[in-house]
């Protein structure tokens, strides 16, 4: 069910006979919601959480044999605290990034991954769960096409036949309340792709943007959150909204985030939907409506690689001047 208050993010159960229309509803009001009825063994985000924290927990010196900057253009391994920029400012997280396991590959963000000695069970925790949390993205995907109207393999078909999966875990550390509030764990963005799937320890911090108003996203850690990306706005021309989100911790301890981002194939080019899958419900122009960001996304043109290397470039710019040089 959906839940009855505007200011509340959805929770939707994936099991029940409605879920394909409660997900496309959601996505049009909240561009959120959070998924009961995953499937997922509570035990693989424990021990996910476990090997975080004992990964974090090691000396700088430590992490940094693993560090980005040893990763190539894949840009996989251990990013320090402010190591992140959001908007041109760095994040108050700590984070380590994995994608697929490829061997050496020209293409950015694609490659073998950098992985600790210690703890020994890293590898391990982090491939279950990529494999679990592909498998519901795509369990979404599917149930958002059947909720479009449209044919459940709509998108395995065609954008997430050979998907760019990315994922990040992050430690927040405790952030107090200070007068300069430019600085948070994350700053207001959006993400890029298709969907986020987003997992984490139950410590509150991160908020969504409900019209004019930032709301707590739910903090129960059973629950996966989901939220879209630039490129399902695009897709529904406005229909769908990829939605401001932020973080701050303001407990008295570390907050855990595991996001796990499908996004669509590295050689994909990003299209309309058809017509009407992407026709509003109501008659004023969804596609007018100004972003927080104030991107246009119909200027968006090449493949979704492209769009993915531009954006990555501003979040970590000292690699890619590293890699690629400066921007042209």
């Amino acid at each position: 069910m959906i839940a009855a208050s505007a200011d509340d993010i959805p929770v939707i159960d994936i099991t029940t006979a409605t879920a394909a229309q409660d997900i496309v509803a959601a996505c049009t009001e909240f561009g959120f919601f959070a998924i009961q009825g995953h499937g997922i063994n509570d035990g693989l985000r424990r021990d996910l959480l476990d090997v975080a924290q004992a990964f974090f927990n090691q000396s700088p010196s430590t992490k940094q044999s693993v560090a980005m900057t040893h990763g190539g253009s894949a840009w996989r391994g251990w990013c320090p605290l402010e190591g992140e920029l959001t908007s041109g400012i760095p994040d108050l997280k700590e984070g380590f990034y994995v994608g697929r396991e490829l061997d050496i590959d020209p293409r950015p963000l694609h490659g073998p991954n950098l992985w600790p000695q210690s703890p020994a069970q890293f590898r391990p925790a982090v491939d279950r769960w990529m494999t679990e949390v592909e498998a519901l993205g795509q369990r979404v995907l599917a149930l958002m096409a059947v909720g479009l109207g449209l044919d459940d393999t709509y998108f395995v078909n065609g954008l997430t036949n050979d998907p760019t999966p990315l994922f990040r875990i992050f430690r927040y550390p405790p952030q107090p309340v200070v007068d300069d509030t430019n600085r948070w764990g994350v700053a207001e963005h959006s993400d890029y792709g298709l969907l986020t799937l987003l997992a984490h320890d139950g410590t509150p911090g991160l908020e969504v943007q409900v019209g004019e108003h930032w709301v707590e996203a739910p903090s129960d850690p059973e629950l996966i959150m989901c939220n879209l990306g630039d490129m399902l706005d695009r897709l529904t021309r406005g229909r769908f909204r990829s939605t401001p989100h932020r973080v701050r911790n303001h407990s008295s301890h570390d907050r855990y985030s595991m996001p796990f981002f499908l996004d669509p194939g590295w050689d994909a080019v990003v299209n309309l939907l058809p017509i009407h899958a992407v026709q509003a419900e109501s008659d004023h122009d969804l596609h007018a409506r100004e972003r927080w960001d104030q991107a246009d996304l119909d200027t968006v043109s090449g493949t979704y690689g492209d769009w993915l290397t531009m954006k990555v470039r501003n979040v970590f710019p000292h690699l890619a001047a590293q890699q690629f040089g400066p921007p042209q």
